[in-house]
């Protein structure tokens, strides 16, 4: 085990694990108004229908796979009976489309973004960083995804998925992640750099869900007829016939 893969696959996602949240602290503290995609619609709308959708659900599938993945353990897919064959074809067919879903969405992104001069200059220097970086954690990831379909293939659930869980009882099993094939820890490193730089660029916007409608106040919409405009005059607010609809409040 040399110093190299220690420092990978020991060090380092702890390491991504700070800066993802000092650094999400800290946008948060000086701009905390910067929490946005800064939408580009305004300029272009028709490829956006396309391509937004396209990724975020397809890349909402492959974080939900991701998470089957690395954190149910082999052993509980057995206690299931699971068989090995059934779970392998569902992460390669669920797996390979949601992950080609994804880069065909970010692909009609990509094509918008240079294509619309509006779009085109509006693009930030953190976006030619991550864009690029995003793109070939998708590729290596759906790469990975394929190269499973052999029958003697790499299993990753006994080694990567070891690996990953491994980190969280700060115990980590470096030998794991090392004698992983390639392209696996290619993929995971590609992933590692995508998180560290996610505070510092638009990605942060997953982190600003609109929880808060759900527990917001209703709107009242009020009735604009005779009776409401003569109690107006009148000097007195009437509901008329409004009704409450969910909304943002005042």
């Amino acid at each position: 085990m040399t110093h190299l893969n220690i420092a990978l696959w020991g060090v380092c996602p702890y390491l991504v694990l700070v800066i993802l949240i000092a650094g999400t602290a800290w946008r948060y503290h000086y701009d905390r108004f910067g929490f946005t995609t800064r939408s580009s619609q305004l300029h272009e709308s028709r490829l956006l229908g396309i391509g937004g959708p396209l990724f975020h659900y397809g890349l909402f599938f492959v974080i939900a796979g991701h998470a089957a993945g690395l954190l149910v353990p082999e052993s509980l897919t057995d206690r299931l009976h699971v068989s090995h064959e059934f779970y392998h074809a569902n992460a390669l067919l669920v797996g390979g489309a949601a992950g080609i879903a994804t880069v065909a969405g970010l692909a009609v992104l990509l094509y918008r973004r240079l294509r619309v001069r509006a779009v085109r200059r509006a693009t930030s220097r953190s976006d030619r960083v991550v864009h690029p970086l995003l793109t070939l954690v998708l590729l290596a990831g759906l790469a990975a995804t394929v190269s499973g379909a052999a029958a003697d293939s790499y299993d990753y659930r006994r080694g990567v998925s070891v690996w990953f869980r491994s980190l969280f009882a700060l115990e980590p099993d470096v030998p794991a992640m090392a004698h992983a094939p390639f392209i696996y820890q290619l993929h995971a490193a590609l992933a590692m750099a995508l998180f560290a730089l996610w505070p510092f660029s638009r990605l942060v916007h997953a982190f600003s869900a609109p929880l808060g409608y759900l527990v917001r106040p209703y709107v009242v919409y009020r009735s604009r007829g005779a009776a409401g405009a003569e109690a107006t005059a009148g000097g007195r607010a009437s509901p008329g016939r409004g009704s409450r609809w969910p909304g943002s409040g005042p």
